[in-house]
């Protein structure tokens, strides 16, 4: 059994009607499109939003504010909880990344003070967030912050 083998079972398929093929079809002069306009024409597409002429609405709205949207820098996140709880004392994004804490790099990683640390451990981050750089600190660890990963021009 081979997918591109298969086949509908006999008389299930049928050959669809050819349209604007004269006037012994049953369909008439126009192959049931009408007269004129632009849908009795071959090849026509309606565009997206289309409102049969009326303004559509996407242009009816004002347009309003900015978004810096494809130059946003986004951080992959992890907790100090998180990393109480690996192997090792050293932690950068690509360990977390093997390690499976963190899914995707993203543009760079981003500390957060959740959770408690009870050891010194080394981290090497785009960012901390203030409590987290506290806790490391007086638990006797270090937070290096590196530059986070320029974004992308149009992600």
């Amino acid at each position: 059994m081979n997918l591109s083998s298969l086949k509908p079972p006999a008389g299930q398929v049928k050959k669809s009607r050819r349209l604007g093929q004269g006037m012994g079809t049953g369909r008439g002069k126009y192959a049931g499109r009408g007269a004129k306009g632009a849908k009795s024409i071959s090849g026509y597409s309606r565009m997206r939003g289309f409102e049969g002429g009326q303004m559509p609405l996407h242009r009816r709205l004002p347009k309003r504010g900015f978004t810096n949207a494809p130059f946003k820098t986004e951080y992959a996140i992890v907790n100090l909880a998180t990393l109480d709880q690996l192997a090792g004392s050293e932690f950068d994004a690509a360990s977390l990344k093997k390690a499976g804490v963190v899914k995707q790099l993203l543009d760079g990683l981003k500390v957060l003070g959740q959770g408690d640390i009870t050891r010194a451990i080394t981290v090497t981050a785009a960012k901390f967030s203030a409590s987290a750089k506290e806790k490391i600190e007086k638990a006797g660890g270090k937070a290096i912050e590196i530059a986070p990963k320029a974004p992308a021009e149009a992600k």
